[in-house]
């Protein structure tokens, strides 16, 4: 008796997720599988669009005939954090915002939009060398969760298709 009811527990949260339209991303119509290897995007045109760009292509694949486009507009800053006793800045972040819109090229009508924002962080207290590689790794981190949250809200996005 104990076993039924445990086995009803284990398949209510299941019932709960049919009912309310859930669908898993790459099952059957879902919009990780519409986007695989069909998403257009837009070419880079500086070192941050270019990873950008990059890590959204490692996720998504690179469309050989594309049904969609993806048109990206980044926009960054950078701003000093903490300042020591002789006036240095010694910790930055790099702030990153990017609007997106996924289009269905057959169509044109706009699929998706939003924007996404975040930012990280990195330290200038070493050489100029260190500072510079930890100024770089802190970009390539910045553009891989912009391109995460990119994706994710493409995967949420109810496709036509």
């Amino acid at each position: 008796m104990l076993l039924r009811k445990c086995r009803f527990l284990l398949v209510l949260p299941l019932l709960a997720l049919a009912a309310c339209g859930f669908q898993p991303v790459y099952g059957d119509n879902g919009s990780g599988s519409a986007l695989r290897n069909s998403v257009q995007v837009e070419a880079p045109d500086d070192v941050y669009s270019y990873t950008l760009v990059r890590e959204i292509e490692t996720r998504l694949g690179r469309a050989q005939a594309p049904h969609f486009a993806l048109e990206l507009t980044v926009a960054i800053a950078q701003e000093g954090l903490a300042i020591d006793r002789t006036n240095n800045t010694t910790r930055y972040n790099i702030i990153g915002k990017v609007d997106f819109i996924l289009r269905d090229l057959a169509a044109g009508q706009i699929e998706s939009s939003g924007t996404v924002e975040n930012f990280t962080g990195y330290s200038a207290t070493g050489t100029t060398v260190a500072t510079l590689a930890a100024e770089h790794d802190a970009q390539t981190r910045l553009m891989t969760m912009l391109a995460d949250q990119i994706v994710t809200q493409l995967y949420a996005a109810n496709l036509s298709r």
